[in-house]
C-alpha cells in the first residue's frame, strides 16, 4: 500500500527504468528528479535493464507507475515484453505504463493499443507529464 504525505494525500510509487542496451540516461535522471520533486517516490533501475528485470522491480516495489525511458529504437520489441510480464503478474491493471524517449509517429498507435498510457517525447513538459501521473496513477 501506497504511504500518505502529512497532508493526507497518497505517495504515488514510480519506477523509472532504463530498458536493453541504450546507454543514454540523462532524460531518465531528470524526470525522475521532477517526479520526485513532485512528491512521488522514485526508484531508478539503472542502465541496461532486461524487461523481466524491471517487471520484478516494478512488481516486487509495488508501484504506480513504469516509466519506461528508451532511446534506442527497440521500442516495438522490449515494450511489449514488459507488458506481457506486468500481465503475468497480474501487475498490469494496476501499474501506469507510460514511455519516455524517442518513439516516430508510426510506432506509436500499436503501443497504445498495448497499453501504454502515454507517450512522452523530447521537449515534453515535465509539469504536463507530473499532471498526467497525478490525474491517472491508478487508485490503491
Amino acid at each position: 500500500m501506497s504511504a500518505e504525505h502529512t497532508d493526507g494525500q497518497r505517495t504515488i510509487r514510480c519506477l523509472v527504468a532504463k530498458v536493453g542496451l541504450d546507454g543514454h540516461d540523462r532524460g531518465a535522471h531528470v524526470i525522475a528528479r521532477a517526479f520526485r520533486d513532485a512528491g512521488f517516490e522514485v526508484i531508478y533501475s539503472g542502465l541496461h535493464q532486461a524487461p523481466d528485470q524491471i517487471v520484478q522491480a516494478a512488481v516486487q516495489e509495488d508501484v504506480d507507475v513504469l516509466g519506461i525511458s528508451i532511446l534506442s529504437g527497440a521500442h516495438d520489441t522490449l515494450v511489449p515484453k514488459i507488458i506481457d510480464g506486468l500481465k503475468e503478474y497480474d501487475a498490469f491493471e494496476d501499474t501506469l505504463v507510460l514511455v519516455g524517449g524517442i518513439v516516430p509517429d508510426d510506432d506509436r498507435e500499436e503501443l497504445y493499443e498495448l497499453g501504454v498510457s502515454e507517450i512522452f517525447g523530447p521537449g515534453s513538459s515535465m509539469q504536463d507529464t507530473i499532471d498526467f501521473v497525478r490525474e491517472n496513477a491508478p487508485e490503491r
